[in-house]
């Protein structure tokens, strides 16, 4: 599923709905059994196997509330609960970072502490309490196993000219993946400057902008390119229908692969038409139950009492060995991405 493909039917479903076209203030809506959730792509399957898939039928079970999502890229979900500020129609907003200290930002999200919450790393939740991580995810690159006998190790690697037309990253500002580009080159070559030229120098083998990192893995594992950006969590999961696919990290200046965390963060929306519906969804997913089963779609749970000992857990940590761990300054990233993104369009002449 890609990250700014929005299903129709759902979507159309979602705009005739008699409780969304209520503004949410109504009894009738507030005590309606429904939650809407507007989410990043990943968590949900292809095949009705991801996280959201099993979370979301055990919720209606247990309780009767009817979950209504709607999928769209990292910055698209928030962008369309900001057109909706004044008439909220989500109740429950999932987005990766930087999105989601915007959406704080943006005043789209109320304070609301979920239980279990108490288990989550201070670096993983809002500090007022608005936004706490549901499943931990990394950046990373996927490269295809069947063309390249061994994954690039350097970003010099990716300026090789075999790679010409054989190689794209989604859009910083507009995927939360490809905005996860700009943060790591920054990291790993020096500063913002290192990065932007390198960048430029990668655009002779890029392909073009990508609104969707979703979609690049396919391609990388069909052959049209060998290599991608994505994240470990999604790519992982994708790994499992897509034989050629491989996850890999480049290395830094230091000659050591590195990486940070990308994790799905979710927030209760500020006047959400069901709230206590959307307070109960976010306990539930940060409950011991859900996050046991995160490591079943290629993720890490965001509590930290939760320890996963299955197979994927085993063959995630092994992925990992060997991989150094940063955390960037996400205020200064919400700060100044705006500027940061129109550098890099100016440097790459996106």
């Amino acid at each position: 599923m890609s990250r700014t493909r929005l299903s129709l039917a759902i979507a159309v479903a979602l705009l005739a709905a008699p409780a969304l076209s209520a503004c949410g203030s109504s009894s009738a809506a507030s005590d309606a059994k429904e939650v809407t959730v507007y989410s990043a792509d990943g968590l949900k399957g292809e095949n009705g196997d991801g996280w959201y898939d099993k979370v979301f039928a055990d919720f209606t079970k247990k309780t009767g509330i009817k979950v209504k999502y709607v999928e769209g890229g990292s910055g698209e979900v928030v962008q369309r609960a900001v057109r909706e500020k004044s008439n909220p129609q989500a109740d429950v907003l999932v987005t990766l970072p930087p999105f989601i200290q915007e959406a704080d930002a943006k005043g789209l999200l109320q304070k609301y502490e979920p239980e279990g919450s108490t288990a989550v790393s201070g670096a993983d939740k809002a500090p007022d309490g608005t936004w706490t991580s549901v499943v931990n995810n990394y950046f990373g690159f996927v490269y295809n196993k069947k063309e390249l006998k061994t994954a690039p190790k350097t970003w010099d690697d990716l300026l090789d000219a075999s790679y010409k037309n054989k190689l794209q990253y989604s859009t910083p500002g507009v995927a939360g993946d490809g905005t996860a580009v700009l943060i790591q080159t920054m990291h790993d070559l020096g500063g913002k400057d290192q990065a932007l030229a390198y960048l430029k120098k990668l655009q002779a083998n890029n392909v073009g902008p990508s609104a969707s990192t979703g979609k690049l893995a396919p391609k990388v594992d069909k052959g049209e390119l060998l290599v991608a950006n994505g994240d470990v969590q999604m790519n992982y999961a994708q790994s499992k229908t897509m034989p050629n696919l491989g996850i890999w990290f480049p290395a830094g200046k230091d000659g050591k692969p590195s990486t940070f965390a990308l994790p799905y963060a979710a927030g209760l929306v500020t006047k959400a038409p069901h709230s206590a519906n959307g307070k109960k969804l976010l306990d539930f997913m940060l409950a011991q139950r859900a996050q046991a089963e995160v490591s079943s779609i290629g993720g890490f749970s965001a509590r930290e009492d939760v320890k996963a000992t299955d197979a994927n857990a085993v063959a995630l940590t092994k992925l990992m060995d060997g991989v150094d761990f940063f955390q960037p300054d996400w205020n200064d990233i919400d700060k100044n991405l705006t500027s940061y993104v129109e550098d890099w369009k100016s440097a790459t002449g996106s």
